[in-house]
């Protein structure tokens, strides 16, 4: 197959072998003069079909590129090899860095899982919509959820004349109006809540929350490997269109259940924490980490099978830190809070033949910049009323555009925690309750050297940026939810 370092040769190749192909049927074959010029144009037509392969017909430029978008859930920083892992085995995830491109400054949009999802359909900041909690199950989510523009991620792609597929979490949700379906995706397998159990697939008010479209559906089987075979099969049935599927695995999020292992949630999927008598274990959490590698795994080898691996590209990212059974270090803190240890996580992309493989890039980005990226190269019309804030990263990885600088935010006040942040070029200012911290996380990645004192000019013209953002996005989330 054609990568932008061989395909320039591809067709001397494909010549020089035509070539030697006559040569050796004339040899071996004679053919009278009279008769060779109209045998050897058929003979050529015929090595023509046989020596261009069909997966090269699926890598030209002018075609649409196919996206497969794989997210996890509370994956630590250090849970992936290429990130720092010791005791997980992730070879799949690490070849696609081998492959691709790995991030070292991507970040999630929040601190939790909805606030996140709804800053990747909606490319903008969530505070915007007000989407700042978690929402909850069926029970007590009530009416609440993302509400509809027509100009999410999806719906843009489905215009453009994608097939749209989420297989995962939802937790943006329940009501129609406010389900996958609304928001562009033609097909939906999953959960719509946070969490489930594995493997009854019921949420912590025991509920059935597995739902295929907007059906809840009975299956038996472990959640992780229920989306790899549905992602699979979604692939597999839009092989001959342009797709995209949002793949979005559950795992490694709480309840810690081990995969081939069949049970029952305590708690009915309560987070059991370290204080509780027998609790979960690291040894739990690293199973459920590699079974998602194998999930990964089983999909990249069916875009090869299918001869996509060439005009596929492949995103994997993380939803927010990882949580107390995690590893997020270096970095402070874990989900839940905008420290370094909640916000930042791991993100590689993979495009043979249109960005480097085995490059490593310091880039700063966040997952609404996925929705920009995406769709601008997709070449999916954006209209100008979806205000999209994030940015196409494209060009820097290939290497066609230089780095640029970032001004982004995170806040959060869920679960009595009130925290800000604002990361602006190397230097990011954190609002804790009643104080205030100054960082060079180009340096001090680890967020343990506070500069405040030192530079309060610069902690102040920070804190003054927090402020006017904060009063924009609050501006539209009442405008939005008053209508």
């Amino acid at each position: 197959p054609a990568t932008a370092q061989n395909q320039n040769v591809m067709p001397q190749i494909i010549g020089h072998q035509m070539r030697n192909t006559i040569m050796e049927v004339r040899h071996s074959f004679p053919v009278p003069r009279r008769s060779r010029i109209n045998y050897f144009a058929v003979l050529a037509l015929v090595v023509i079909v046989t020596f261009v392969p069909s997966s090269q017909a699926r890598s030209f430029p002018q075609e649409k590129p196919n996206v497969v978008l794989i997210i996890t859930d509370d994956l630590g920083w250090a849970d992936i090899g290429v990130y720092g892992a010791s005791d997980i085995d992730t070879p799949n995830i690490d070849g696609l860095a081998s492959d691709g491109v790995r991030l070292t400054d991507f970040y999630a949009n929040g601190v939790l899982c909805s606030p996140t999802r709804a800053g990747l359909i909606s490319g903008r900041y969530q505070q915007r919509y007000g989407v700042e909690r978690p929402y909850g199950n069926a029970g007590t989510v009530g009416d609440a959820g993302l509400v509809a523009t027509g100009n999410s991620l999806p719906q843009l792609l489905k215009n453009a004349g994608y097939v749209t597929g989420l297989v995962g979490k939802w937790h943006l949700g329940y009501i129609p109006e406010k389900s996958p379906d609304a928001h562009g995706f033609d097909y939906f397998f999953g959960l719509k809540s946070g969490y489930h159990d594995y493997y009854t697939h019921r949420s912590r008010d025991g509920e059935l929350d597995l739902w295929e479209n907007d059906k809840p559906i009975e299956l038996e089987g472990y959640t992780t490997d229920l989306i790899t075979e549905r992602a699979i099969t979604f692939i597999e049935r839009n092989a001959e269109e342009s797709f995209f599927i949002d793949v979005a695995f559950n795992a490694p999020h709480w309840p810690y259940q081990i995969p081939d292992s069949p049970s029952i949630s305590r708690d009915r999927a309560r987070h059991l924490m370290p204080s509780d008598s027998a609790t979960s274990t690291r040894s739990d959490y690293v199973k459920m980490v590699e079974r998602i590698d194998l999930g990964v795994g089983k999909i990249l080898a069916t875009l090869g099978r299918l001869g996509l691996e060439n005009n596929t590209i492949v995103i994997f990212t993380n939803d927010n830190g990882g949580e107390w059974l995690s590893d997020n270090s270096p970095l402070f803190h874990r989900k839940w809070t905008v420290w370094e240890g909640g916000i930042r996580v791991p993100a590689i992309i993979r495009w043979p033949g249109r960005i480097p493989s085995g490059k490593v890039s310091d880039q700063v980005g966040i997952t609404m910049d996925l929705t920009a990226s995406i769709l601008a190269v997709t070449g999916t019309s954006v209209p100008h009323n979806a205000g999209l804030e994030g940015m196409n990263l494209f060009p820097i990885l290939q290497g066609h555009s230089p780095e640029v600088e970032r001004t982004l935010f995170w806040r959060t006040n869920f679960g009595g925690i009130t925290q800000k942040a604002v990361r602006s070029g190397d230097w990011k200012l954190v609002v804790d309750g009643p104080h205030i911290f100054l960082f060079n996380v180009r340096t001090d990645i680890g967020e343990r050297n506070d500069l405040v004192g030192k530079r309060q000019e610069l902690a102040r013209e920070l804190r003054l940026k927090l402020l006017e953002w904060e009063k924009d996005v609050e501006a539209e989330a009442t405008a939005l939810l008053a209508r």
